[in-house]
């Protein structure tokens, strides 16, 4: 998102466009939702994700500026991980940076033509299909690479260092997949130890009745 008119990229708050550019080194200046157009013939496009890539909203509803974010990890062909700035408002406050959180493809022919968004104020995915035009390659429209390779350096997920599941997710799905057990016997309350302490070995041994009830009364009676 950029600010209104376009006058500043940085106001109070942390706008998505110069996050963006940070990330990914597109060098596109303007609101969000130019970037689409100001790249074509400067840098390659396309409907697929790659590390490195700015994926470019169209303009939708409120968000009238559109917005940019940078994928830092593709998990597969419908899920990706986004690095971006002024999503989700978190603490009561705007123009936050969230790294690698969700974005999922729900656009029906898996062309990444909308998505669903992480949002933090739910805690989950959002509810709302977003438009997106495509991505943004940190290549020329010639082929070679601009600038050299700028891969997201500083990316907070890799394939060597997967992302650990919160403690939410873990406390919903904790007991799935261990063995059944019969129910727990009653716990028997132990002793107090000074008792317990005053009792020879051979008295508590003997003090054990059997189960079976022939062999109860052989050892009640004798022979």
């Amino acid at each position: 998102m950029a600010s209104p008119g376009g006058a500043a990229e940085l106001p109070a708050y942390l706008q998505c466009v110069p996050y963006a550019r940070e990330r990914s080194g597109v060098q596109i200046f303007g609101d969000a939702r130019t970037w689409w157009d100001q790249a074509e013939g400067r840098y390659k496009r396309g409907n697929r994700p790659r590390p490195g890539a700015v994926m470019t909203f169209r303009p939708y509803g409120a968000m009238t500026l559109g917005h940019v974010a940078a994928v830092s990890r593709v998990i597969d062909n419908r899920t990706v991980l986004l690095d971006h700035a002024n999503w989700s408002p978190i603490d009561g406050r705007r123009g936050q940076i969230e790294r690698g959180v969700k974005a999922i493809d729900v656009s029906p022919a898996n062309d990444w033509s909308q998505v669903r968004v992480w949002y933090a104020p739910l805690n989950d995915i959002g509810t709302t299909a977003w438009p997106v035009a495509g991505f943004i390659y940190n290549e020329p429209d010639g082929g070679a690479p601009l600038g050299g390779d700028r891969v997201l350096v500083n990316a907070t997920y890799s394939p060597s260092a997967p992302a650990q599941p919160s403690k939410a997710f873990s406390d919903a799905f904790a007991g799935l997949g261990e063995p059944r057990t019969a129910a727990p016997r009653p716990v028997r309350q132990a002793t107090p130890p000074a008792i317990r302490d005053s009792r020879p070995r051979v008295v508590a041994a003997a003090s054990v009745k059997p189960r079976d009830p022939i062999d109860a009364a052989i050892a009640r009676y004798g022979s």
